[in-house]
């Protein structure tokens, strides 16, 4: 798999940087997971349970999750949707290591293709003050620019997890 990487632009509106962040984080992950087998991306990083394979399904879950169900108030894309989540909370975690790599890329990229046409939808219509369907936990409506930035936050936060998982991996370092 090639993944072309493009750095966000260095001056833009709110609305292409942010969008543009999204994408750099998301292709940083799939750099992270790049050429590595199914053993490989369930290898764990001690005394950390977390793998590049669950890191993928997990963001998978998490753009599904803000952005489907989240901003749209509908249904997550499968199998998080049918998921039973009363019954293991970290399941998209756990159960990543049965899954091949082609079928975890091709969860992230369901997902992320789902989220894009989201996105755009939104930002054609009501643009970075779309607000969400269901609320947060104090009531409020979340706007389309802090779900976007929340998912920044939550990718970087965990490629910095997945340096460390490639590195003890292979030694692969860098971005």
């Amino acid at each position: 798999m090639t993944i072309d990487r493009v750095d966000p632009p260095t001056t833009s509106d709110e609305q292409t940087s942010l969008v543009a962040w999204l994408d750099f984080h998301r292709d940083t992950l799939l750099l992270k997971a790049d050429g590595l087998d199914q053993q490989q991306l369930a290898q764990r990083l001690e005394p950390s349970a977390l793998t590049l394979g669950g890191l993928l399904k997990h963001m998978a879950l998490v753009e599904s999750s803000w952005l489907s169900r989240r901003l749209l108030g509908r249904p997550m894309i499968e199998p998080f949707e049918s998921f039973d989540w009363s019954t293991d909370r970290d399941w998209e975690f756990h159960s990543a290591a049965d899954d091949t790599p082609e079928e975890l890329k091709a969860l992230f990229a369901a997902s992320r293709a789902a989220s894009d046409e989201i996105i755009r939808a939104a930002l054609a219509d009501g643009g970075l003050d779309t607000r969400s369907a269901l609320p947060s936990r104090d009531g409020g409506h979340f706007d389309l620019r802090w779900i976007l930035t929340h998912l920044v936050e939550e990718y970087a936060r965990h490629n910095g997890h997945a340096d460390l998982i490639r590195e003890s991996i292979d030694g692969a370092t860098g971005e």
